[in-house]
């Protein structure tokens, strides 16, 4: 599995401009599109030219020659140009501005769906927050080129190439001084654009910090408050603010110097030409629509060829951009299923076996999260695993999810191995309840269903009294339909276990995993969850992961485990007469005055 970078702020360009061609597959499904928007393109270029010839006709054989037909009638041809090449711009703008949302949007889709399927592993060793650049700004540079870059570099390549004919055709003496002077009038400008290149990342980075303070503080806001912080995070946030400031002031002066150099020149070179070209008038070398032909397209040529050279640094972000975005999509699912997955038994029995199980996690591989691990869990039965912190109580649970394969040994389901069946399959027969419930911005009736989308409202009414989530969810201000905010800051921790567990009861699921579910409750809402969790757990297979060991007394057997191994099987009783490792993390938590030491915590 490829790593990515940790952080790209200002999205570095790549010199491989061929990069983009692996857009072209997103391109294809739209030719009709790109088609038309190609011939609108070349025809828009072409009228750009023809305005030259059109702008000789009207001097010459209007203006010199005194002929006021001639006159009307080369200015009829010119609105005649004119409308077309505006009705050409509109047909390329919308077509180009269309394929660029449409490929853009579709890009985010196919990477979108490719994350879902990437398992838990490739998060431990990437940042999402460089996971959702890419998704958000990478596609943005993408658009920017599809929709307007690549279609407006095309068309000034396109006019400068012509542009150059039309001078060759006009004036071959006042075109090779142009030749021999456009590389000092461009030099100097390419040279210093780099510089404002330059300064633009170095703007956008800063800003992108700024991003990540605002992002940061405003989401920790409770604690910013709770701990005085405020004046603190202002000054901080103000000095990068300041910091932006700086980078912007200085990237406009000298941009503000470049558009004056580039007038400089330009206009330099422009009236050189006219002084030149106008003794060559005077001579009767050349008419003065020749002249102003010549001009025209002279001006054309250093435009475009400075469109271009501005346009080629979009391109190479853009197809560093791509190259990013590829390599999200080329990183292979660790977890997969197979080619001819074997199909779960009907009905789900929620049997579950572990044989000889050593596993490492992704990020930690030289700590064995599990070691030779063996347990078999009758239909039915409740199993309860306890243990210390590290000991790889939750490990169980991840990988029965198939969140991640162990390294040796077999995990079944129904006398399935997790290996040879389809992940989403194995993932229907199980529900879990984590210790830190995962409420969506959205609503009570949206967050309960997403056990199962299908559920008509009365069964997730039901599913709400049955986890006793009814009382509370009867003051809130609109019911079912109340808008929970961001992770659910409306709820207490209590109500939000129960909106949990009553999410897993509308699931129905075979096997139930319990994964420190009422850790960090208070006694009421302790009591309540404890109600809601006993009726969930009826006639299913459970795995509790807890080290509130008064939660677990109850279950049909507790398994100790300690650095990845089971050490002890039995009952409450039975494993409290062993005076074990059991016995005493039971004094400490039945029998002692003070809070349980952190070594008894949960991983």
């Amino acid at each position: 599995m490829a790593r990515l970078k940790d952080s790209i702020p200002d999205r570095p360009a790549s010199r491989d401009i061929r990069q983009l061609a692996r857009v072209l597959g997103f391109l294809a499904p739209y030719r009709r599109q790109v088609a038309i928007a190609l011939v609108a393109l070349v025809v828009a270029a072409g009228c750009v030219l023809v305005l030259g010839q059109g702008l000789r006709r009207v001097i010459d054989g209007g203006f010199s020659s005194g002929d006021a037909a001639l006159l009307d009638s080369a200015l009829v041809a010119l609105l005649a140009v004119i409308v077309t090449m505006a009705i050409a711009t509109y047909t390329r703008f919308y077509y180009v501005s269309w394929i660029g949302e449409r490929v853009t949007a579709d890009i985010r889709r196919a990477v979108f769906g490719h994350l879902l399927d990437l398992s838990p592993g490739f998060f431990e060793v990437t940042r999402t927050g460089e996971v959702i650049s890419r998704l958000t700004n990478d596609t943005s540079l993408l658009e920017v080129v599809i929709g307007s870059s690549a279609s407006f570099a095309l068309r000034n390549t396109l006019i400068m190439l012509g542009s150059m004919v039309m001078l060759f055709v006009t004036s071959p003496k006042l075109t090779a001084l142009v030749v021999l002077g456009v590389p000092l009038v461009i030099a100097p400008i390419l040279l210093y654009g780099r510089r404002v290149r330059t300064l633009s990342r170095a703007s956008q980075a800063r800003v992108a910090d700024v991003s990540v303070y605002i992002d940061e503080a405003l989401h920790e806001i409770r604690t910013v408050q709770s701990y005085g912080h405020e004046n603190e995070d202002r000054a901080r946030f103000g000095e990068r603010v300041e910091q932006a400031f700086s980078t912007a002031a200085e990237r406009i002066r000298q941009r503000a110097l470049l558009i004056a150099l580039v007038m400089l020149l330009a206009f330099g070179a422009v009236g050189i030409i006219l002084w030149i070209g106008g003794h060559d008038v005077l001579a009767g070398r050349i008419s003065a629509g020749q002249l102003s032909a010549f001009v025209f397209y002279a001006v054309l040529v250093a435009g475009a060829f400075g469109a271009v050279s501005e346009v080629v640094g979009d391109l190479q972000r853009a197809a560093g951009a791509t190259e990013r975005l590829m390599e999200l999509l080329a990183t292979e699912p660790q977890i997969r299923a197979p080619a001819n997955p074997q199909p779960l038994p009907e009905p789900p029995r929620g049997e579950v076996t572990f044989e000889n199980v050593s596993f490492h996690y992704p990020s930690r591989p030289d700590a064995l999260a599990l070691a030779d691990f063996s347990l078999e869990v009758k239909p039915g039965e409740t199993v309860a695993l306890v243990g210390p912190s590290g000991a790889g109580k939750s490990t169980v649970l991840q990988l029965l999810l198939r969140y991640y394969d162990c390294e040796s040994g077999a995990i079944s389901l129904d006398g399935v191995q997790l290996r040879r069946a389809d992940p989403r399959s194995l993932r229907t027969r199980l529900a879990l309840v984590p210790q830190d419930p995962v409420i969506f911005a959205a609503s009570v009736r949206e967050n309960v269903r997403y056990g199962r989308p299908d559920a008509s409202d009365a069964a997730v009414e039901e599913a709400c009294a049955a986890a006793y989530a009814s009382e509370f969810i009867e003051r809130l201000p609109e019911g079912m339909d109340t808008f929970l905010g961001e992770r659910g800051v409306r709820l207490s921790g209590g109500q939000r276990q129960r909106l949990s567990i009553a999410r897993a009861l509308l699931a129905d699921r075979a096997v139930l995993l319990l994964d420190e579910a009422t850790s960090s409750l208070d006694a009421e809402s302790e009591h309540y969850v404890q109600m809601a969790l006993a009726r969930l757990m009826q006639n299913r297979t459970t795995l509790i992961v807890a080290h509130r060991l008064a939660t677990v007394q109850n279950a049909d057997r507790i398994v100790v485990m300690d650095e990845g191994r089971i050490i002890a099987t039995g009952t409450h009783d039975e494993l409290v007469r062993e005076k074990g490792l059991y016995a005493r993390l039971a004094a400490l938590q039945f029998l002692g005055t003070g809070a349980a030491p952190a070594a008894v915590a949960s991983p």
